[in-house]
């Protein structure tokens, strides 16, 4: 069965002072109505495991007298839940409620009466009308992550009919009323525990939630909850961290993520919300670990270009270039000077990033002499996709800017090195920047949970706290278990 999700990314990056989540996910009562699918499977396994107790006594019955009596090796052959429902129970959790269940028992019978006379057989019970309805909280447990406890439950059975075969079997005809009781009661007492069980078991794929995900050697990411789930009337909403962190050192970063909320769409099973502040603290990171540079040399550069790195090239447009370092190769350095920036506008997704470009000149001796440094402003927009279950992107440039930061060879002008800055920045810079980003990063997920057939659309909300217009990256894509 498919299980239908979104995911948001929303930009807002005002700073606040209270502690928001980065990520929230949303689990609608779509959501709720494929989980009780899957629970009632594990509730009917865990209600056949009932254990009925082995039954003895004694029985005046008329016109024999004293009847002694056991009922034995009772097992349940078949529990059948036909009806059920889950409904959400606000500031709680959840309440199941489970109505015209039944079960079918076989076991065996034996009894003596007259003091010498014994006899033995068979029998088979069918309950009816059973119900059972259960509270259950959603909280989170100490490592951030959901959990789920039983808080109430009540059994009870409406009706047994109970069937004698072999030997003697009228004896207990007549006084099958007395056993019909007893039946039941040993049935509505071990109910609750075993439904209790089965919600136990959900606590193990809970944690499953993978709070801490390695994104790369560099980078990983929080996905612990901030706050304990909160659930109203249409859904559970999860606050996770949703931090990027340098792996070994987690450094905050110097902004904080901002109060947003998910759209109120209710249509689809999950929804999952992706804050600027996620997107931007990987930014901080990799800059902050120095990942976001690159040294380029000529080998790199298509063999078909005329552009090639070297003196001879530069030195067409920078004269001194190629007098006072002829027939060198060059090569360049490529680096951010500061956390690039991340925005979302509608059918857009745009990164900011400031960095410089230095020029060097390779002696024969592998020492390098510094030509010059540009200053570089450079924006780039994003398609962002799901793979698997990571987002992942592709940039393409929108716009260089240059200008001269220092240079080692004399005045000259900057604009005429926009063409071969520009052919690096597409030939070389974006593509192998392309090749990290098509890797992605992990969603938030729970065990096997998969997500195909993506489909990304835009909107524009207003968020209800701040009044700041938000973008919002929205993407739907039906998920698997």
């Amino acid at each position: 069965m498919f299980l239908c999700c979104w995911l948001a990314l929303v930009v807002f990056i005002p700073v606040t002072l209270s502690t928001n989540p980065g990520v929230k996910v949303k689990l609608t009562e779509k959501g709720l109505e494929y989980g009780r699918q899957l629970g009632m499977v594990s509730i009917q396994k865990k209600l056949k495991t009932i254990k009925v107790p082995d039954i003895s006594g004694t029985q005046s019955v008329s016109p024999i007298g004293k009847v002694q009596y056991s009922l034995s090796n009772m097992q349940i052959v078949n529990v059948g839940l036909p009806k059920s429902a889950m409904d959400l129970v606000p500031g709680t959790g959840v309440k199941l409620s489970i109505s015209n269940a039944f079960f079918s028992l076989h076991g065996n019978w034996r009894v003596k009466y007259l003091r010498v006379i014994k006899d033995h057989g068979s029998f088979d019970l069918d309950v009816n009308g059973v119900t059972i309805v259960t509270s259950i909280a959603v909280k989170s447990d100490e490592t951030g992550r959901p959990a789920v406890s039983r808080v109430s439950c009540q059994a009870a059975v409406s009706s047994a009919s109970i069937k004698f075969h072999g030997g003697a079997s009228w004896l207990y005809n007549l006084f099958k009323s007395f056993i019909d009781k007893g039946l039941r009661n040993a049935l509505q007492k071990q109910m609750c525990p075993r439904v209790a069980d089965a919600v136990s078991d959900l606590n193990p794929q809970l944690k499953t939630l993978n709070v801490v995900a390695q994104v790369d050697k560099y980078a990983e990411i929080e996905y612990s909850m901030v706050s304990s789930p909160a659930v109203s009337n249409s859904s559970i909403d999860l606050s996770l961290k949703g931090e990027f962190y340098n792996i070994g050192k987690h450094q905050e970063p110097p902004f904080s993520p901002a109060a947003f909320s998910l759209p109120p769409q209710i249509n689809d099973m999950l929804y999952i919300g992706v804050s600027a502040f996620t997107t931007n603290s990987a930014a901080f990171v990799y800059n902050k670990a120095g990942a976001l540079s690159l040294y380029i040399t000529d080998d790199m550069i298509p063999q078909s270009s005329p552009i090639r790195l070297n003196t001879r090239t530069f030195g067409a447009f920078i004269p001194q270039i190629a007098k006072r370092f002829p027939g060198l190769m060059m090569k360049l350095l490529v680096k951010t000077m500061k956390n690039p920036v991340v925005t979302f506008e509608p059918n857009n997704a745009t990164v900011q990033a400031s960095g410089t470009v230095t020029a060097y000149a390779i002696q024969p001796n592998a020492t390098l002499s510094p030509l010059f440094v540009l200053n570089l402003e450079t924006s780039v927009s994003a398609r962002l996709f799901v793979s698997g279950m990571r987002l992942a992107g592709a940039v393409t440039l929108n716009k260089m800017d240059l200008t001269l930061g220092i240079s080692y060879v004399g005045e000259f002008q900057v604009r005429s090195l926009d063409s071969i800055l520009q052919m690096v920045l597409k030939v070389v810079v974006i593509p192998k920047l392309n090749v990290q980003l098509a890797k992605g990063y992990p969603l938030p997920t729970f065990g096997k949970m998969k997500l195909v057939n993506t489909q990304l659309k835009v909107l524009k909300v207003r968020n209800v706290i701040f009044p700041t217009e938000l973008h919002v990256f929205e993407l739907a894509v039906p998920c698997t278990w």
